[in-house]
């Protein structure tokens, strides 16, 4: 012990100057004189005068006797009179049973010092007694403190005691963190050489692991010579105690070398430490370990087994071990279930259920939580609650776990909210307020109704507030845009000592970044930088998602490009949001090496990913290869097949959507809200207007789906479309509730395309109060106007928008060319612009040959029709094909993105182009695609 031994001379306590005087002459204490020190003390009748009880006899001859007073006995002073009476009688009466009596006399009468005494120098001799005797301390109102300076005094008068003394001492030094006397005790123990008591070994050890830290336990270990199994057993659990498990590993590899033997305890502690770090081979040996010693029939080594297996993924070899057990308790079951449950296989968790009460076991509450818990982390919403009543009737009441589990599938399901509410009801009945986890589940839940001042008086009303407490209320205050409330909220937690984490921060920069303050996002970086933390793939990913949710493609790249400077790798997630912003932009090329590194990595097999693959190739105007992806995907989610769905709406495919969605339905998965957006938008924009009216109307009648404003907006445009505008009329006026601008929008554009101005000045008119400084309304208007040549008007609406201060949006189209965007503005020139005009000259001419005639009517100018002409001439849709034709070799497609929807001019233009180079043409406008393909548009001229 000499690194350890010194601390007796660095820490030495004042009130206790002699640990155990080797000079000074000790009280030795007997067996028969152990119920005071009388050496030391006078008798405690020479300190009172009150005479003892009268027993009917003027001497005391039996234990028994005073045994029987001490129970009668009420005061203090006749307590101690008893007391001095036994001094001197102590040779014919039972001393475990009087100083039990005696103790308990003087713990009723409050004097715990003296109870004290008499159990040291009498009853400290018996482990069993050491817990009862401070639980009735303790319900009396002592403390174990007082225990503990009863001893120091003892100590320092060089009473000696036996090893079972310092043994529960140390102990109580551990619990209490009493490192001078516990290094005091260690002194002396030095001093006269260790005691071969095993359990006074452990108990210094665990003293030194819980106060000194791990490493000085393992050197009191490794400084002891004669190391018994118990020793080796109880290093190797402080090990894992305290984490340590190589340490442990190697101890457990030693203590076999040393022909030492791991108890079951230690081994089943082994195997969950292997469990918990994934030490799957390490676990195999152990198993061995198990299997050569003949352990296999213990049952906790078997469930720690199963346990470590299944935590390792090796489902098959736990199930082999609970197969092979010749017995099983209940906690086997529960494990056996838990393993299926986390790791997805739920039919099989339920066959287990089903087995185990076939053997007349019957599931408690662990069991039924196991359940629950196992289905809320896989997303099974529905059976959660199905098992939460299945579990009531059977008598289970829902504990903190369960109720944890049901309200996270409240907070996934919609329309549970009141049903939520009454669960927080049950849980204020049953006191389950206590619990962290609930507390955030209820937080959640009101959070995610838009309660946030019921999730604040929650969150107010929680006395064990965590950190994910905390986050889970300022993350509802940032995603609804209350950032100051969240500040303030933030301010409060750092002010009661908790320190932001990374999730804290994380959420701060998605609630900016989601509600389109990037800049305030990212500003946020700096301070978490200065505060320790470094910004993960969850910050970066979430200012790249915020920024393409919000449309701004451009800054999502920029993003993206600081995140790889920075060194940190994408997740699924970031994949996801950049394909997203990469389908937003049309940059197919950049998809595709997107596409690749999700090949590469892995990342295809997340359904997410592969559905946002999907979404890229659709929006960047390659359906084909989206479709192909589409095919590779297994267990298609619903989002999946939306996303196919809708890509085959925006090409004008009505009759492939319609086919789609019938095998959806053939495959069990129902339809939602967003399944009849996509059916609708391809009925719409394929000009079928009998099947919309019959998916319409099946929407609530047969699928229970309630159609939104937005598939009204569907149904608008689509019988505005087909003509039929007095059918549109009626229906926004048979609306349940008022048409927004998407409604009057949908009838603008089909009364342009249809010349019907009075519809259209219908719609301008409440377009002109909903969006006052939608330039594109206006547009539309005077577009209209200037067909019937009504001039007047066209100034008239000019004029109103410069009243208003609204302003006409740049028109730009823009083509990619070996990764360079090649952008045609009507502001900007671009440097090859001559050599384009001369090229589209001559392709006009040709046109004109096969019977193009330009449709001077998309001009909306008061200029003669040769003028028309030229102006058609530097629409940037054309512009951009033509530079196409000119750079592009070969039969590559040419993919053009124009920012308004295409004019029936440039659509002809396109249609002739295609059919006189041979080329596909794939333009992507403000509404939908056009695939243009020997002289055919794929929306069949319904747009």
């Amino acid at each position: 012990m000499d690194l350890i031994a010194p601390l007796r001379h660095r820490f030495n306590p004042s009130i206790h100057q002699n640990p155990l005087p080797l000079n000074a002459k000790p009280t030795k204490i007997s067996p028969s004189q152990s119920v005071a020190y009388g050496a030391t003390y006078a008798p405690l009748e020479a300190r009172t005068s009150t005479p003892l009880p009268a027993s009917g006899s003027s001497r005391l001859t039996s234990g028994l006797c005073y045994l029987v007073e001490l129970n009668e006995v009420k005061s203090l002073d006749l307590v101690k009179a008893v007391h001095g009476s036994l001094i001197k009688m102590s040779r014919n009466w039972s001393s475990d049973s009087i100083a039990k009596s005696l103790i308990s006399s003087y713990l009723k009468s409050g004097d715990f010092r003296s109870a004290a005494e008499v159990f040291f120098v009498g009853f400290a001799r018996n482990y069993v007694f050491w817990s009862s005797f401070l639980e009735e301390l303790e319900s009396f109102g002592g403390n174990a403190n007082q225990v503990l300076e009863v001893f120091g005094e003892l100590h320092s008068k060089g009473m000696l005691f036996d090893s079972r003394v310092p043994t529960m001492v140390l102990k109580m030094c551990t619990c209490l963190a009493e490192l001078w006397l516990g290094l005091e005790i260690h002194a002396g123990l030095i001093k006269k050489g260790f005691d071969s008591d095993m359990h006074l070994r452990c108990a210094l050890m665990n003293f030194y692991g819980r106060i000194w830290g791990v490493d000085s336990a393992n050197q009191v270990f490794d400084e002891m010579v004669d190391k018994e199994d118990l020793l080796w057993n109880e290093a190797i659990v402080l090990n894992l105690r305290n984490g340590r498990c190589d340490k442990a590993r190697e101890l457990f590899m030693e203590m076999q070398f040393s022909s030492a033997s791991a108890n079951g305890s230690t081994i089943a502690k082994m195997l969950q430490a292997c469990g918990k770090v994934g030490a799957l081979e390490d676990g195999k040996q152990i198993h061995g370990y198990v299997l050569k010693f003949g352990m296999e029939s213990d049952l906790l080594i078997c469930n720690s087994l199963i346990n470590m297996y299944s935590r390792n993924g090796r489902l098959e070899l736990a199930k082999r071990v609970f197969d092979l057990m010749e017995d099983h308790n209940l906690s086997s079951w529960n494990s056996m279930i838990s393993s299926y449950a986390t790791q997805r296989y739920l039919d099989y968790a339920w066959d287990i259920f089903n087995a185990m009460e076939s053997s007349d076991t019957n599931p408690d509450i662990v069991t039924w939580n196991c359940l629950l818990s196992g289905h809320a982390l896989h997303g099974s919403w529905n059976e959660v609650l199905m098992i939460l009543q299945r579990m009531q009737t059977t008598g289970f009441r829902p504990n903190a776990i369960s109720v944890t589990s049901v309200l996270q599938a409240v907070n996934e399901l919609e329309g549970l909210f009141n049903f939520g509410k009454e669960i927080h009801g049950y849980v204020i009945r049953n006191g389950l307020d206590f619990d962290a986890y609930v507390g955030t589940s209820l937080i959640d839940m009101y959070v995610k109704n838009d309660c946030l001042t019921s999730a604040q008086a929650v969150f107010d009303n929680m006395n064990n507030r965590n950190i994910v407490t905390w986050n889970s209320l300022i993350s509802g205050y940032s995603f609804k845009g209350l950032f100051q409330d969240a500040k303030i909220l933030l301010n409060r937690m750092e002010e009661e000592g908790i320190k932001p984490d990374l999730v804290t921060w994380n959420v701060l920069i998605s609630g900016y970044s989601v509600c389109g303050h990037s800049d305030e996002a990212l500003a946020l970086i700096r301070p978490m930088k200065d505060s320790g933390m470094t910004p993960d793939v969850v910050s970066w990913t979430a200012l790249i998602s915020g920024s393409s949710q919000n449309g701004n493609y451009r800054e999502s790249l920029a993003f993206f490009i600081q995140m790889q400077q920075e060194g940190i790798k994408p997740n699924s997630a970031t994949i996801s949001s950049l394909l997203r912003t990469c389908g937003g932009l049309s940059l197919l090329q950049k998809g595709k090496e997107i596409h690749c590194h999700c090949i590469r990595n892995g990342f295809t097999q997340d359904r997410y990913v592969a559905t946002a693959v999907i979404d890229m190739y659709c929006k960047s105007g390659n359906l084909k290869t989206a479709h192909k992806v589409f095919r590779t995907i297994h267990n298609k989610t619903l989002a999946s097949w939306n996303c196919m769905i809708m890509g085959y709406a925006i090409y004008g495919l009505g009759k492939e959507v319609i086919l789609l969605f019938d095998e959806m339905l053939g495959s069990g998965i129902l339809p939602d809200a967003i399944s009849f957006t996509a059916l609708l938008s391809g009925c719409k924009n394929s000009g079928l207007v009998r099947e919309g009216w019959k998916y319409f109307d099946c929407m609530s009648t047969v699928y229970k789906v309630v159609p939104t404003i937005e598939h009204y907006s569907c149904m608008v445009d689509l019988l505005g479309r087909a003509g039929y505008l007095d059918e549109a009329w009626d229906f926004i006026l048979t609306m349940p509730f008022s048409p927004d601008a998407t409604i009057w929008g949908a009838l603008l554009a089909a009364s342009r395309i249809h010349k019907n101005i009075e519809y259209a000045e219908i719609a301008a008119k409440k377009l002109f109060e909903l969006e006052p400084h939608n330039s594109a309304n206006y547009v539309l208007m005077m577009n209209l106007y200037s067909m019937y040549g009504r001039w007047e008007d066209v100034e008239r609406l000019k004029n109103l928008m410069i009243e208003k201060g609204v302003k006409n949006s740049p028109i730009w189209s823009w083509i990619q060319i070996d990764q360079m965007v090649h952008l045609f503005s009507s502001e900007e020139n671009h440097p090859g612009e001559w050599e384009i005009y001369f090229e589209l000259d001559q392709l006009v001419s040709e046109m004109k040959k096969l019977g193009y005639r330009p449709d001077v009517n998309c001009v909306f100018q008061d200029i003669d029709e040769a003028e028309k002409e030229k102006v058609l001439f530097s629409h940037t849709e054309k512009l951009a094909v033509t530079y196409g034709l000119i750079t592009l070799k070969g039969n590559a497609p040419i993919r053009v993105v124009n920012n308004t929807r295409i004019c029936p001019d440039c659509h002809t233009a396109a249609k002739y182009v295609s059919l006189m180079r041979n080329r596909e043409i794939i333009l992507r406008d403000g509404a939908r695609f056009h695939h243009f393909r020997e002289g055919k548009c794929s929306c069949n001229d319904c747009w």
